[in-house]
């Protein structure tokens, strides 16, 4: 797969590259996956060197986010007629469960403008309206927020430490949060109250086995 041109937009970069496939844990759910994970990963690398884009976390149903999809959908009492925020949301599969589940409004927020087209197109497939942002709110209040949704943030360190304390002062201002996590090296060891497990589906070209052990965990206030 060649490198894609500095010119290329996002939404066409997707769509040239993946294809619709449902989601393991949630087959009602139909994402743009990558079919070959090695030659799109080598592409965006490519990207990334040349134009600063981050690898394209957008193109795969996460472990975490899959567990807190299933979650939200199995009981939608967590999100129905609620305002929801779907932090990191890659692919937009909570933000989009969040939606099928009967909440009000759903924002998915994420840093990347490649993860605000996925979640747009993948969206727009499954025949909800969600509200796409790219931006940095860790730390920020988050107004006429009723529940925070995350999956598989406690990958890295640094963001790990500073999206907990930031999950933390959500949870103390009102808001509800919770967080899909399969086992990451930088999950807190205690603090957290856990809501739910599942055996989640992955693949072995992203983990080193094909079933994670998932959990939601609920920050306390």
């Amino acid at each position: 797969m060649p490198s894609p041109p500095a010119s290329a937009d996002p939404t066409i970069f997707i769509q040239a590259h993946t294809a619709p496939a449902p989601v393991p844990l949630r087959p009602d759910i139909m994402l743009w996956q990558a079919t070959e994970i090695t030659p799109i990963w080598r592409a965006t690398a490519d990207w990334l060197e040349a134009n600063g884009v981050p690898p394209p976390f957008w193109a795969f149903p996460w472990a975490g986010g899959q567990a807190v999809a299933k979650l939200i959908l199995d009981d939608p009492s967590w999100v129905a007629g609620k305002r929801v925020v779907d932090f990191a949301a890659g692919s937009g599969l909570i933000a989009i469960a969040a939606m099928k589940a009967g909440a009000v409004r759903v924002t998915a927020l994420d840093i990347d403008p490649f993860a605000k087209a996925a979640t747009d197109l993948n969206a727009a497939m499954n025949e909800v309206i969600v509200e796409a942002v790219t931006a940095d709110m860790i730390g920020r209040p988050l107004p006429d927020t009723d529940i925070l949704l995350a999956g598989d943030v406690c990958y890295e360190r640094p963001f790990a430490e500073a999206a907990l304390v930031w999950f933390r002062d959500l949870a103390r201002a009102g808001v509800t949060v919770l967080v899909g996590d399969p086992g990451r090296a930088y999950l807190p060891s205690q603090g957290l109250e856990k809501v739910a497990t599942y055996q989640v589906p992955t693949s072995t070209e992203l983990e080193d086995r094909d079933i994670r052990t998932t959990d939601v965990w609920r920050v306390p206030a």
